[in-house]
Formats: C-alpha cells, structure tokens, sequence
C-alpha cells in the first residue's frame, strides 16, 4: 500500500485529473438520467471535441515550452473561411484544399513564432495582435457572410464513419473488432515497458497494480468501441486523434526534440548553454502549432457544413484550459499529451453535460473559469508543497 500511496502522489496530475473527470462523467450520467453515456451522445461528444483536442496537442507543446498562443481560434476561422472561398467559389478540389489550408497554418505559425522566436516580442503581445488579425481577414474572405455547402468527401472529415466490413446488422462489428485489437496492443506494450524497466533495474509497480490498471484500460477502451459500435462505428476524425496523440505522445516523450523542448521550458538559459538552438525550437513549435489549427479548422467547417465569419470564437480559452487542467504547468517545462487530451474531454464533458441539464451558457462560462482556477491553484500548491 505504501508503494501504491507513493505511486499516486508520484504521478498526482495525472490520475487525479483522470479521476475527477470519471466523477464528473458519472456526476452528469446521473444528472441526465443515462443520457450522456447514450452512443448517440458518446459519438457528439467526440465529434464536437475533436478540434478542441486537435489544437490541445499543439498547445500543450506551447505552453511547455513557457509561451501562450492565443491566436488558435482565429487561426480556426480564417483557414475555414480559405477552404470555403477555394472550394465553393473557385472550384478547387477539396483534397487541393485541404494541402493548401495546411501550407498556410504553417506559414500563420511561422509568421508568429518569428516574432517570438527570433525578434524576443512576447508570445502573449504577438498572438493577442494574430487573434485580431486574422479574425479581421476572416471577414474580408468571406465578406461578411457563411459560404457552403462542402462536397461529400470534405464533410466526411468530421461527419464520416469507417465502413464496416462485416456487414453485421445492427452493430458495427469492424469497431468491436479494432477495440479488441487496440486493447491487446495496449496490455502488449504495457508489458514490455515494464520488463524493459525490470531489465534495467528501474523500480517498477506491483504487479497487481499492473494488472488492475490495464483492466481498468481494457474496460474503458472496449466499453467506448461497444457504445459507438451500436450507434455508426467509429468517426474517422476519431481516427486521425488516434494517430495524432499516438504521434505526439511518442514525439513527447521518446524522441530528441521532445526532451528539449521539456528542457527549454523548464529553464531556457540552461538549454541554451546545453547546446540546444532554443530560438529555432520555438520557431518550429509555433509552425506545428498553426498547423494543427489549420486542421481543426477544417474539421470545424467540415462539420458545419460551411465557413463561417464567427468559427473558432472563444474556441482558444477552451484549448488552453484543457491543457491547464490536464496538468501542464502555467510557468512552462510541465505536461503531458495524454494529461491534455483528458483535460479536453473534462471541458467537452461539462459543455455536454451542462447543456443536457438545461444550465444556461453564462452558469457554463461561470463553471469552467472556476474550473480552470482550481486546475492552476492546484498546480500551484503542489509546487509549493515540493
């Protein structure tokens, strides 16, 4: 039990958050009467999240690397309004489109992280002046008014479904099939790791521990694949988060450029003299950042169904606190992609289970600021407390 207690305060960001967020889904299961766990919802839920935790990834790299972005919404808005000028007015192939709108969040990104990076303006002044902007260019693409319909194929970004190659009526059996398969794949690695640290003499859990963890994951990721199955399957934007956190969790925490962009946000100084080019890492992460914004703005004029001037508006205050409340500290150095995703779907749970319960917009607003404080004060505390 002691090495168990010391676990949990080891890792106290992480498993706290993960269990506030199963109090809060529970909290609203019962609130609802058993709604928000209905597939219909599970898959909205995620539908209606998945930019959100598109740009999550991006920020959370931002915001460990010391910075902010406040930009993201912005960004959202003008490359959806870019794709629905391309594709509705001039006739430009969706596929084309998608590439270019891509191309140009990059080059957003790197416009912003020169500034940062390279001339020492504030992240926070460079941004804050983007947000303005660009959403200023979001009305002069689309002249002040919603352009669409999208053809099938762009929709399907956000609104399409993988096909089901059994054919099995009533029940997306591919999806079952991919949640067994991804359940097996998680145990596998989990087992690997942990003779891997054995090997190397790391101290590592008990084997109990072990052993209800990756039930606890194996229940979670087949009771989400059984719920979706019996409503359409799995989304494809599902897919592509997959793919995208799987990336950077590895990036993150595997890779070179991962630790150092740890390294500079938890002292630059030191990183710098480390050997590391810590002007031309901010430069490139603010280009990631534009690109996953670029993405999420796709998705979002994908779902919608068209461009439009007010897309994205307030969408960057939710991406950051997903972050913050995912554990990422506010002084930068700290975070972890799966810490953001989990705050994301703690902001998509409390906008969904908000507004099954009938709560009006200002008690949501009200709600999620207090929220996001309490995420910060308790990252506060417990660097006082170390």
């Amino acid at each position: 039990m002691k090495t168990l207690s010391m676990l949990f305060r080891n890792n106290i960001r992480e498993y706290g958050m993960l269990i506030a967020l199963i109090a809060v889904m529970l909290f609203f299961q019962f609130q609802t009467g058993g709604i928000l766990f209905k597939p219909v919802n599970i898959t909205n839920l995620v539908l209606q999240n998945s930019y959100v935790i598109t740009m999550a990834l991006g920020m959370l790299l931002v915001i460990v690397s010391g910075w902010i972005d406040l930009s993201v919404g912005s960004v959202v808005a003008v490359v959806g309004a870019l794709a629905g000028v391309l594709v509705v007015r001039y006739h430009v192939d969706w596929m084309v489109t998608v590439a270019i709108c891509l191309l140009v969040g990059a080059a957003i990104g790197a416009f912003q992280g020169y500034w940062v990076a390279y001339l020492k303006i504030p992240a926070f002044i460079v941004t804050l002046a983007g947000m303005l902007v660009f959403r200023g260019l979001t009305f002069v693409l689309l002249q002040g008014e919603s352009v669409g319909p999208f053809p099938v194929g762009f929709q399907k970004i956000s609104s399409g479904f993988i096909p089901d190659f059994f054919n099995y009526p009533g029940f997306h059996l591919t999806t079952f099939v991919i949640g067994v398969l991804l359940s097996v794949l998680l145990i596998v690695l989990d087992l690997r790791a942990r003779k891997n640290q054995q090997k190397y003499g790391f101290e590592i859990t008990p084997f109990y521990f072990f052993i209800v963890k990756n039930a606890v994951i194996t229940a979670a990721v087949m009771g989400l694949c059984y719920l979706m199955a019996s409503y359409k399957g799995l989304p494809n934007v599902l897919i592509l988060l997959f793919v995208l956190i799987t990336g950077y969790a590895f990036i993150t925490s595997q890779t070179t450029i991962g630790r150092r962009i740890f390294a500079m946000g938890g002292n630059e100084k030191a990183a710098r003299l480390s050997g590391v080019n810590t002007s031309r890492l901010l430069f490139y992460t603010f280009i990631n950042m534009g690109v996953l914004a670029a993405l999420a703005g796709l998705i979002v004029a994908a779902r919608l169904n068209s461009s439009t001037p007010n897309a994205g508006d307030g969408m960057e205050l939710d991406v950051i606190a997903a972050c913050f409340i995912g554990g990422a500290s506010a002084s930068g150095g700290i975070g972890t992609v799966i810490g953001a995703v989990v705050g994301a779907f703690m902001i998509g749970v409390l906008n969904n289970g908000m507004s099954i319960v009938g709560l009006g917009i200002d008690w949501q607003k009200v709600v999620k600021g207090l929220v996001l404080l309490a995420a910060v004060l308790f990252d506060v505390y417990n660097k006082n407390k170390n």
